[in-house]
């Protein structure tokens, strides 16, 4: 294993010994999205451990991560960092390698960009739970950058040339990677050549669905998301604006202003909601509307936790938590939703229509049951077991 160090922790005494130190080093914290409730779990199983992040908006994520100690770095001085702190990209390895981790003996890293790259002790042990490669860099290029004029994209691709050799140094200093899915797993194979485990992000499968059924309001179809270029809302958009069928948009992001432009009468957008908000939006659509690729998928999880079908674009991590209406035909089993195989408003407008056409195949209770396997308890279970195991591997290794 590479960058092997020495570590003799376990967690169980980790939990009776208060003076060991463990950190946890995040992207950034800007607002609650996936990655972050992932990090509320973290801070509830170490709630004695250090947070480093690029910059943190206070206020912005949830009380049980806002009570932690939290360190920013220099970019946290930059004024108006929050609404453009993107722009800056150039400088995120600078400030994530500028955090000072001396004397920690976990560092345990939440990265879609750099907090892979820590500059991790000689004596600590790296667990990175790596949510993707950086989508920009290694993937999602042109989604992201497609709208600046050529002068800037040759720059960009320029710097991307060298953020990619600077990624793939960083990822040596991870002793261990968990990919939130088996597709994460296969890119950090593909662009790393390293091994990952797979654990599953956690997900309110939310019990208590029921409370918001006869209260919900009826009749519309949902997209829940940062509307931001590679989610692909404006897909969405461009379907419902021909059918004239109802959709609600919960989410907000830098395509927003774009999204109102284009958007007909029929669709309203509702910005971020809370979780007691999010629940009568869920009960009262017909489905759920995926349009982008992902690479695992929190929101159609949530979705069928209230019994409700994902209607999705058929790549990525939702191949993980989606049955499709012809797979289930061929397996015998249940369908939970509808694929559509190419980002067009053909592809996405048959597969409504296929969904509208065959409604009674779809049984809320069935749905519901496909996905009580990603609930929050098995998250932390999971989560410490594998510390656990990892941490008595690494000390065993070092006494032979």
């Amino acid at each position: 294993m590479p960058y092997a160090r020495c570590h003799f922790l376990t967690l169980a005494r980790y939990i009776i010994m208060k003076n060991v130190k463990i950190a946890i080093v995040h992207d950034w914290l800007t607002g609650m999205r996936g990655g972050e409730k992932c990090l509320e779990v973290f801070c509830e199983i170490f709630p004695d451990a250090d947070i480093f992040t690029l910059i943190h908006k206070k206020g912005s994520v949830s009380p049980v991560i806002e009570r932690m100690n939290i360190t920013t770095s220099f970019l946290q001085k930059i004024p108006g960092i929050f609404k453009h702190y993107r722009y800056f990209l150039t400088l995120f390895p600078r400030a994530v390698r500028s955090f000072d981790l001396i004397g920690y003996d976990l560092i345990l890293s939440s990265s879609h960009a750099v907090a892979k790259g820590a500059r991790i002790p000689k004596n600590a042990l790296h667990i990175c739970y790596c949510y993707t490669p950086m989508r920009y860099a290694w993937q999602l290029f042109d989604e992201y950058f497609s709208s600046e004029n050529k002068i800037k994209q040759i720059v960009i691709r320029f710097f991307m040339e060298w953020l990619k050799k600077w990624d793939l140094a960083s990822n040596k200093r991870v002793d261990y990677f968990i990919a939130i899915s088996d597709n994460v797993r296969a890119r950090i194979k593909k662009y790393y050549k390293r091994e990952a485990d797979v654990i599953f992000p956690p997900v309110d499968v939310l019990a208590g669905a029921s409370q918001y059924a006869e209260s919900a309001v009826r009749g519309y179809y949902l997209v829940v998301s940062a509307l931001v270029p590679y989610k692909r809302i404006d897909l969405a958009v461009s379907v419902f604006n021909e059918s004239g069928k109802a959709l609600k948009i919960v989410g907000a992001g830098t395509e927003l202003v774009k999204l109102r432009k284009i958007a007909l009468g029929n669709i309203e957008f509702l910005g971020w909601v809370s979780d007691s908000e999010i629940g009568k939006y869920y009960a009262g659509a017909e489905a759920l509307i995926f349009p982008g690729e992902e690479d695992f998928g929190i929101v159609p999880v949530e979705a069928q936790a209230f019994g409700k079908p994902v209607i999705a674009y058929k790549k990525g991590g939702v191949l993980e938590t989606v049955t499709g209406l012809d797979e289930a035909k061929a397996l015998g089993n249940a369908p939970t939703g509808v694929f559509f195989a190419e980002q067009t408003v053909e592809s996405l407008n048959s597969a409504i229509n296929k969904f509208e056409a065959n409604k009674h195949l779809f049984i809320p209770e069935n749905i519901r049951g496909s996905v009580r396997k990603f609930n929050r308890d098995r998250f932390k279970r999971e989560i410490e077991q594998y510390i656990s195991i990892k941490t008595n591997d690494q000390r065993l290794t070092t006494n032979d």
